[in-house]
């Protein structure tokens, strides 16, 4: 069985970043793509990026220019790099990979933005 287990996250002023990380709890084999999601309190869970094999990169509208997601392929490990943070993307961000047809979610980590 693996897991995902994420970290980064922290309280923030406005305007200010963190670097988000995800990372599997086994190695040796590839993920179809993995990725970042995120819930705010009181909202359903929404996408914010993800990053194939290949390296190609999706963004949400709300994210584009101020998050970048990059991954290291031979240690199953994904990031999330997030500047010029918002209140509004104060959130759980959930990890997420997709390994042949199962999708696999980490717990969580919380980011807070004040401003």
């Amino acid at each position: 069985q693996v897991t995902l287990v994420e970290s980064g996250g922290d309280l923030v002023q406005a305007g200010g970043s963190l670097r988000l990380s995800c990372a599997a709890s086994r190695k040796g084999f590839a993920f179809k793509s993995m990725g970042w999601y995120r819930q705010a309190p009181e909202n359903q869970r929404e996408f914010v990026a993800r990053v194939s094999g290949g390296g190609t990169t999706d963004y949400a509208d709300s994210v584009k220019g101020r998050f970048s997601i990059s991954r290291d392929n031979a240690q199953n490990t994904v990031y999330l790099q997030m500047n010029n943070l918002k209140p509004n993307d104060t959130a759980v961000y959930y990890c997420v990979a997709v390994l042949g047809a199962t999708v696999i979610w980490g717990q969580g980590t919380q980011v807070t933005v004040s401003s």
